[in-house]
């Protein structure tokens, strides 16, 4: 049998604590009524009997200290609500136990969501990958710059330890740990009773690019809004490096550190982006928005809106038009 920790943390968001402990609690009584034996024991672990999360919205009663469990197979960290630094701050001392379970006794751990920002402050992911919400993924990289943040995959697994991107695509890392302790057969059984999507792979169709103006590099901000005010026309990369006032070798080292894109790349999803808006929102064809943000060939905009979002123009109008 499997032990699982699920940490309550400060500043956890409830349903992230409440669905692992409700999800396999029920792969239990689905395995005995199965003729199997149980898979797991799974237990809220807190540093205090009683803790307050979600903003100090909520009180719950821990199952057991985290001082007293020596040993566990699986570490899960919920989703935080609520200031990143904070977060982290309020939690360092799960640290030390996090580190000292996934090195002595190979304790896996699952991060749901943001609940990666406390396991990056543990260290254990410099130089790894780490899936990230896309919203957050700016701040997870700055405070964090020796972890690879990754914003469009849904999860990701790393020598024992599995993040998650997007609030509620814990539930497919969930079904991920249940597959691999129990069995395929049980995970699909769980999607079907739980109605949980399976094998959702990428974060991209839900993606809204705002553009990543989180940097103090003005310059490059200045080349940011020009792009985002003129994508329509033909802008050239002379033009942007004299705006900017920098060698074209210098400004595109600069513009890539500050953005994560190259400008191709950030020209491109601002495009797709205006795309996306008017399909979800106008009656335009799509041959008529490709014009609008400056393609003129098909085949190289459906590559890149697929590259880009994951579906093709049209599977993105019927899944997200609203007018």
């Amino acid at each position: 049998m499997k032990h699982v920790s699920i940490l309550v943390v400060k500043d956890a968001i409830l349903s992230s604590l409440d669905a692992p402990k409700q999800l396999f609690t029920k792969v239990n009584e689905f395995l005995v009524h199965m003729g199997r034996d149980p898979g797991f024991h799974v237990q809220l672990v807190g540093i205090t009997k009683k803790t307050m999360i979600n903003d100090n919205t909520y009180i719950v009663q821990c199952d057991e200290l985290m001082t007293n469990i020596k040993y566990t197979d699986l570490i899960i960290i919920p989703m935080l609500c609520g200031d990143f630094h904070h977060a982290v701050e309020a939690n360092k001392a799960f640290v030390p136990w996090i580190i000292s379970q996934h090195a002595k006794n190979n304790a896996e751990i699952a991060s749901l969501c943001s609940g990666s920002f406390v396991l990056a402050s543990t260290g254990l992911l410099d130089g790894k990958k780490c899936a990230i919400h896309w919203g957050a993924a700016e701040d997870f990289k700055k405070m964090f710059p020796l972890v690879k943040a990754i914003s469009d995959k849904v999860i990701n697994y790393e020598r024992g330890i599995y993040t998650s991107g997007g609030y509620y695509s814990y539930l497919n890392l969930l079904l991920c740990l249940i597959e691999k302790y129990t069995g395929r057969e049980m995970s699909v059984f769980v999607s079907k009773m739980f109605e949980i999507q399976i094998e959702r792979k990428s974060q991209a169709p839900f993606t809204i690019f705002a553009g990543q103006k989180n940097h103090d590099d003005e310059p490059i901000k200045l080349v940011q809004e020009f792009i985002e005010n003129n994508f329509q026309d033909k802008i050239s990369i002379d033009q942007l490096t004299a705006m900017a006032c920098l060698s074209r070798r210098n400004f595109e080292r600069r513009f890539k550190k500050a953005t994560s894109n190259t400008v191709i790349e950030y020209t491109q999803r601002v495009k797709i982006e205006a795309v996306k808006k008017g399909l979800e929102t106008g009656r335009k064809t799509i041959v008529d928005l490709m014009y609008d943000v400056g393609y003129s060939d098909m085949k190289t905009f459906r590559s890149t809106f697929r590259k880009i979002t994951g579906l093709s123009p049209l599977e993105y109008r019927k899944r997200y038009s609203y007018n």
